[in-house]
């Protein structure tokens, strides 16, 4: 909720909370997208709540505190989990036919018009923090705990027969809440692990996974036969390692969901990614990509052939990084095939084609079939063998452009990876356009707590990257001017009282792109190391993974812990 800063400012030099000269000081050194109020927490002057209570006061508005506040379960079933994270709203008490409704924003007349129409009841706007809603949010998950304890204690299972277990009621009630209560926290993945006791369920969230349920040893047999129906997965195979897919709908999305099972000492152990089927998210101007790298790779894709190769290590989100390419070339104009291991994103107007390797249909098969459909964009879901690398590079030289990955951990480490694999230096010269490095680092929910780095911190952040460079770097972004050192900039990162788990939310990538310029065609040509055609594409203005993280450390968008937990990974 906006409030004018120059009444901010009086009723806090009223109270005597702050002069007006100091007020104006913090004023003149907010950044981008940084509002008066969050120096003034970042700076420990006041807490999040006085700032609340005090723009209630302000605004007519009453304060509620919720951190401490039971909700009742009928009021929490009133909006979905998914809003409370979202739009920082909850429904916290229904009395005499109203609903008092707590919110950071209470101008947000949308959502209150959503909740008005849904109940038919009149809506009473309370004020409330962050940490407030947070807190009801953690009562949602105990109001899963109780949904899944109302499960088993009511249905309880009758036959450990697999294929009757999995139609039994209690079974399937338990793996779509696990399921929808996944989908609603956003989790990547949902691992379901027998023990000799129990059965664990962990969620992926934000790249972390995190214990979700235990649940009784009795219900592990059925709920691997209900995921294996689900995916058209053998029921009687155990002793083999399956994989399959299938849909599954929420209000809001429809989800692809991809299954595999692996037998352990305690039984299947069952993986399942969440795939979101919402086209809209593959945008490349949405990946984190800086403008100036941004540009140039627009105009990388328009190319009508050479090879595009994006690197990293698994759940970096290569994969999407390639389908918002292909979302960017998708015209009728254009003729665009795929082959992948798996589909994992069904896209309208474009050629996909699953590899089926025990059919004999391999990547290399498939990509030397693509290349008789008169293809104009080609994607290779991942290049793995010697064969694949060489078709691919084919593919590039007679009027192609390829798209596809690379597991190595680095950009400048791609061009070593493919000539190791057998392609001649002087091809991959003369086809690699961009080869692209990423990782994915969770994003910060709110800027918890500002602070600069020491003199010892500046010190152990030099073992990681070049700090004359970083400098440089954030510079040119604005981010410090000509006369600030690295001491000056305002880093960010979660207060110590808070979990992490709360202070981060979504994600956003990083990249290292490095574009094969002529210099670097030349040390391709020589064979020249890693080590030298790095530093050639760092002269040429290529940004480091380190460097970019710490760019968004110092924008806000992340913490350098976050940063260099990923790196290092």
């Amino acid at each position: 909720m906006k409030i004018k800063t120059e009444k901010l400012k009086n009723y806090l030099v009223d109270i005597n909370i702050i002069t007006e000269s100091y007020f104006e000081e913090l004023k003149a050194r907010t950044g981008d997208g940084e509002s008066v109020e969050d120096v003034l927490i970042a700076e420990g002057i006041i807490t999040e709540e006085n700032i609340a209570s005090i723009k209630a006061n302000i605004l007519g508005i009453p304060f509620i505190d919720l951190d401490r506040k039971k909700i009742d379960k009928e009021c929490l079933k009133i909006i979905p989990e998914s809003m409370v994270s979202s739009q920082n709203v909850v429904v916290f008490r229904k009395k005499n036919g109203h609903l008092e409704v707590a919110m950071t924003d209470p101008d947000d007349l949308e959502t209150i018009d959503f909740i008005r129409k849904k109940t038919g009841m009149e809506i009473l706007r309370r004020l409330t923090t962050k940490s407030g809603i947070r807190s009801c949010l953690r009562q949602y998950q105990e109001s899963l705990d109780s949904e899944f304890e109302s499960i088993v204690e009511s249905e309880p299972m009758e036959t450990k027969d697999p294929e009757k277990a999995a139609e039994e009621m209690p079974v399937v009630r338990v793996v779509d809440t696990l399921i929808k209560h996944a989908a609603i926290q956003e989790a990547s993945d949902i691992h379901i692990e027998p023990q000799e006791e129990e059965v664990v369920v962990r969620y992926r969230i934000d790249g972390v996974l995190q214990e979700a349920k235990r649940l009784p040893i009795d219900l592990a047999v059925g709920m691997v036969a209900r995921i294996k129906i689900l995916a058209d997965l053998k029921l009687d195979e155990h002793r083999q390692a399956q994989d399959g897919r299938f849909k599954f709908e929420t209000k809001n999305s429809e989800y692809s969901v991809r299954v595999s099972t692996l037998p352990t000492s305690n039984g299947e152990k069952v993986a399942m990614r969440l795939l979101s089927q919402n086209e809209s998210d593959l945008d490349l101007d949405k990946l984190g990509v800086r403008n100036q790298t941004l540009e140039k790779l627009k105009r990388s894709i328009k190319k009508t052939n050479g090879i595009i190769l994006v690197t990293g290590p698994t759940g970096s989100g290569k994969t999407s990084t390639l389908y918002s390419m292909i979302e960017a070339l998708n015209t009728p104009e254009v003729n665009i095939s795929t082959i992948e291991d798996p589909i994992e994103y069904q896209i309208s107007g474009i050629n996909q084609t699953q590899v089926k390797p025990q059919a004999g249909f391999t990547f290399s098969s498939g990509l030397r079939a693509l290349v008789r459909q008169d293809p104009d964009v080609i994607m290779v879901g991942e290049i793995r063998d010697t064969e694949t690398a060489k078709l691919a590079i084919n593919a590039a030289l007679t009027g192609h452009l390829v798209l596809s990955t690379l597991h190595t951990t680095s950009s400048a480490g791609t061009i070593a990876r493919l000539i190791d694999m057998g392609v001649e230096p002087f091809l991959v010269s003369s086809t690699l356009d961009f080869a692209i490095a990423q990782r994915l680092v969770r994003r910060i929910q709110e800027r918890s707590e500002r602070h600069k780095l020491s003199d010892s911190e500046i010190e152990d952040l030099g073992k990681h990257c070049d700090l004359d460079r970083v400098v440089k770097l954030f510079r040119e972004e604005g981010v410090i001017n000509e006369e600030e050192t690295l001491k000056d900039v305002n880093f960010y990162r979660p207060r110590r009282r808070e979990k992490s788990t709360e202070v981060y939310k979504g994600r956003i990538g990083i990249f290292e792109v490095l574009e094969v310029s002529d210099k670097i065609k030349e040390l391709i040509s020589n064979r020249a190391d890693t080590h030298k055609i790095k530093q050639q594409a760092k002269k040429e203005g290529m940004t480091t993974l380190v460097e970019e993280g710490l760019l968004k450390a110092a924008q806000g968008i992340t913490s350098i812990e976050e940063v260099l937990r990923v790196i290092s990974e």
